[in-house]
Parts: structure tokens; C-alpha cells; sequence
């Protein structure tokens, strides 16, 4: 059997993989293994992803926060254009939604109060009444996602790293220290550590390793795109309720991107849209804004992918060598960076320089201890 021998084997070049991969690098000989024909075709690329401070998990938070820094500052030669671009992020709060907002404004770090007559002002397409209270995070901004996803692939050639597509793992396994995985063309990778960052797949993955499953729930989130017209909507803010029921925000600067903020537990799978969640979208969307949606231009669906108690999973498992770079939710664009730097300190017994509070909060060791 002709093996090639690593340093680090990653499974999964979404996002997670391609950051692990890309921080692992330049200490370690690594190969991120891929089973499409591109990279980040399930979840990475139909993210239209916006960093926000204030969202998600209390990990999450503190990895979002810990990869802004990045995202305004790239390293030199990261990427050819800007990462970000400023868009302020609109809470709006109808009759029954003011709690939620309130407390939202009282846990929140620069969650701040305006009027929905201002956010007329900013956006006039929304209904007079619809809203009674609103809140505004103005320092949140658009990532670009392909540019970053690709700047991490890029940084992982340079380093020595293999990107090999077409190569799904279909036997895993550990032999003399060294992991194993042969691929769909006869190909074996081994190393020393495996690194799953397989997303939706990442309990198959655990299994194939013979390593328990975290109970990874993959759900399915819709998008659609429609005209605004006669509406300018390049500079609105993103607008949604504080019980994201829905949302929209610019797309390619004359549209807008409509979603029902759905998550419907499915399957692995090559995520399509449902009809009805696209139908709910416009109904939302249409009762907070003053704009016929007459022709759905674009639609579809992809997976975001969430641990049992919906916190991250970075870390260590309980089988030597076997790492987890899993269930980002819908937070793994906005906390990459950061993610990456950590999962890279904990392999190479490095430390996590100011996350180390968090590392309890993310290592996938947590759910074993549930049912011990």
C-alpha cells in the first residue's frame, strides 16, 4: 500500500477545515482532504455571513470578537480586497418582541436604542407600526467569504500543504501512532493527528474512526434574493425581529437577501430550499417591509451544523490524535480566525493566547462527561 505520511491530516475544507489546515501549516506537514470537486460546496459557499458581536453562543461570542482584529487587518497579502465592509445590524421589536429586545440591549456590548422612525430614515421601506421599539449594532460588518475561505487555502499552499479534492475518506483508521485514512481514488493519507472539520458529516466521520459521535444535528437555513426596486438598498442596515423569525440585507448592492431564519433538522445531504420555507420568507418579509416580492430571482438552502448544547466543538476527543473542529452553527465565518488559532495552540500544546477561558466551554470531551 503506498501510504503518504503528514504531519496533520484535516477532513473537510469548509471553512473549519481550511483554517485548521491553514494555522497547522507551518509547523506541520498537513493534507486537507475534501470529498467534492471544491472546496466548501455544502456550507461555506451559500454563506452570505455578517459579523456580530453580540450573536450566537457565549463562546462564539468570544471568537467572534477575538477574530475581528483579522478581518479589519489582514495579514499582508491575505487577500486582494478588503475582508469587511461596515453594515450596522437593525433589531426590530413588534408588539410582544420588547422583552426580548430589552434584553438583548441589557446583555449586549454596543447594542444601542433607536427609534423605528430612524430606522425608516435608513431603510423607508418599513411599515409604519410594524415595530414599537428597535436596536441598532453599528459596529458589526459584511465578510467576504469566499475571499477569506480562499486566503486560508492559499495560506495553506504556501506553507507545504495539500488541498486534495475528490478524496472522500472511506476507511479511517489508527495504526502504530499514526491515523489513517484511504480515499475514494485508493489514495492513503497517515499522520500522527486528524483534525475532523467535516461539518455536517462530521459524526460520519467520528464513526468511520471509530471515535463516539458528539450528536452533531445538521439544520437546514433558506435564502432567496429579491428586487427592491425602486428602493436604493445599498447602504440599508440588515434588518430582522429580535425572535429571528426573519431577515434581509443588501445583496450585490441593488438586492435583497431574504431569509425565514429557519433551522430544520435534516440529514447530511446537498441542502435544497423547501417551497413553503421560501413562501414563509416573502409573507415575513413582506409584512415588515413595504415590498412586493412579485419574483423570487434566486433561491437556495445549506446546512449549519450544531452540537447538543449548540456551543463549538474545538478540541481534543477522547481518542489520541483525533481532534474535532465542529458544529459552528451558524457562527463559523464571523469566528474562524480565532478558531483556528486555538484548535492549532491544543494540538501543538501551545498556548491559547487570551482564550484559554473558553477552551472548557469548546472541548468536544464535554459531551463523553454528559454521559459518563
Amino acid at each position: 500500500m503506498d501510504i503518504q505520511h503528514l504531519d496533520a491530516l484535516v477532513i473537510g475544507a469548509g471553512i473549519g477545515g481550511a483554517t485548521a489546515a491553514a494555522h497547522l501549516a507551518p509547523t506541520r506537514r498537513t493534507a486537507l482532504l475534501e470529498a467534492e470537486e471544491s472546496a466548501g460546496y455544502h456550507t461555506t459557499g451559500r454563506s452570505a455571513a455578517i459579523w456580530i458581536l453580540n450573536y450566537g453562543t457565549p463562546d462564539a461570542q468570544v471568537l467572534t470578537a477575538a477574530s475581528g482584529g483579522f478581518f479589519r487587518d489582514p495579514p499582508p497579502g491575505f487577500a486582494d480586497a478588503p475582508l469587511m465592509a461596515p453594515r450596522p445590524v437593525v433589531h426590530l421589536a413588534p408588539p410582544g418582541q420588547v422583552p426580548a429586545l430589552e434584553a438583548l440591549m441589557a446583555r449586549g456590548e454596543g447594542v444601542e436604542p433607536i427609534t423605528p422612525e430612524a430606522v425608516r430614515a435608513m431603510a423607508p421601506a418599513l411599515r409604519p407600526g410594524y415595530a414599537v421599539a428597535a436596536a441598532i449594532e453599528r459596529n458589526a460588518f459584511d465578510m467576504d467569504v469566499a475571499a477569506l475561505h480562499q486566503g486560508f487555502l492559499r495560506a495553506l499552499r504556501a506553507r507545504g500543504g495539500v488541498l486534495a479534492l475528490r478524496q472522500r475518506a472511506g476507511r479511517i483508521w489508527r495504526e502504530n501512532g499514526l491515523w489513517h485514512a484511504e480515499t475514494s481514488d485508493g489514495a492513503v493519507f497517515a499522520a500522527p493527528v486528524l483534525v475532523n472539520a467535516a461539518g455536517a458529516w462530521g459524526d460520519e466521520v467520528a464513526r468511520l474512526a471509530g471515535v463516539a459521535p458528539l450528536g452533531l444535528q445538521p439544520k437546514r437555513r433558506t435564502a432567496l434574493v429579491v428586487d427592491p426596486a425602486p428602493h436604493d438598498v445599498s447602504g440599508w442596515p440588515l434588518l430582522g425581529d429580535v425572535a429571528h423569525s426573519w431577515y434581509a440585507r443588501p445583496e450585490a448592492r441593488t438586492k435583497l437577501m431574504v431569509s425565514p431564519a429557519d433551522e430544520t433538522d435534516s440529514d447530511p445531504c446537498d441542502a435544497q430550499p423547501d417551497e413553503l420555507d421560501v413562501a414563509i420568507a416573502a409573507d415575513r418579509f413582506q409584512q415588515a417591509l413595504d415590498i412586493p416580492v412579485r419574483r423570487v430571482e434566486h433561491r437556495w438552502a445549506g446546512l449549519r451544523t450544531f452540537t447538543p448544547d449548540r456551543g463549538l466543538a474545538i478540541g481534543p476527543s477522547e481518542t489520541s490524535g483525533f481532534f474535532w473542529n465542529c458544529g459552528q452553527g451558524g457562527y463559523g465565518i464571523q469566528t474562524a480566525p480565532a478558531a483556528g488559532r486555538l484548535l492549532a495552540a491544543l494540538i501543538n500544546d501551545e498556548d491559547p493566547e487570551g482564550l484559554r477561558d473558553i477552551v472548557p466551554l469548546v472541548d468536544p470531551r464535554r459531551f463523553a462527561r454528559a454521559f459518563a
